[in-house]
């Protein structure tokens, strides 16, 4: 069999907070976002899982999520390593702006189009536009950055990440843990689960709810599912779903 993966979205965000599309944003944890994490680590060590490596973005409301899950578990001595390609999906011209506000302006099913559909994606940034990424030292090494992405970009740009580095850590039989965000967390249960792009838009990944994974030899899951409470599960997913309404 190969290793086991735990798949995480980050805590509540302060912009998740405020509703706003966030994006390649760098913002924090909001005080709920933290306790999110701690609850993940809790869980994950009343499960009595423990991880040889671990992966998160370069997006410091998954990082933080990760230290503090890992401090929970007594893990924070296990190599981490951050990659641009685990960011979120880049919201364009939209990065910012408060959901429920540009739903009111353009109108629901406009925004949901921005927000779920799978190859749609939102108005660009200019490039002169001090939120586009160049500008930022992080990405200073990635020569094709982007100015807005739909989930099908994501997913693009997550596959080679996913096929080099993660799966040889799965199949060399390490078990991950990997702390990242919506949609590339979505990208990469498209990938594992082989949803369609149809169905896939409607799968909600809530914040700090840890997704566990255990595969075959071939990397074929045979047991997956939410680890918690199924109505609290229910219930953070229905709030994701909701966040694009006026």
């Amino acid at each position: 069999m190969a290793g086991k993966l735990i798949l995480c979205r980050h805590g509540e965000s302060e912009w998740n907070l405020e509703n706003r599309f966030t994006g390649w944003a760098d913002v924090d944890l909001s005080p709920k976002g933290e306790q999110e994490a701690k609850d993940a680590g809790l869980t994950l060590k009343h499960e009595q899982l423990s991880f040889d490596l671990a992966y998160t973005s370069v997006l410091k409301r998954a990082t933080r999520t990760l230290w503090i899950m890992l401090e929970e578990m007594s893990l924070t001595w296990i190599p981490v390593t951050n990659a641009w390609e685990l960011n979120e999906r880049h919201y364009g011209a939209l990065q910012g702006l408060n959901k429920s506000q540009v739903a009111a302006e353009y109108g629901e099913e406009q925004v949901q189009i921005w927000r779920r559909s799978y190859d749609t994606p939102p108005p660009p940034l200019n490039n002169d536009d001090e939120r586009h990424p160049r500008f930022e030292i992080r990405y200073a090494s990635v020569s094709d950055l982007p100015a807005s992405e739909s989930l099908k970009d994501t997913l693009l740009r997550v596959k080679p990440y996913w096929q080099t580095k993660i799966i040889p850590s799965l199949l060399g039989n390490q078990d991950v843990l990997i702390v990242a965000h919506g949609n590339s967390l979505r990208a990469m249960v498209k990938m594992i689960e082989n949803i369609s792009d149809k169905a896939i838009v409607d799968f909600n990944i809530p914040t700090g709810i840890p997704l566990a994974y255990e595969f075959n030899e071939n990397l074929k899951p045979i047991k997956q599912g939410f680890i918690g409470d199924p109505e609290t599960i229910k219930q953070a997913a229905q709030a994701v779903a909701n966040q694009g309404l006026a």
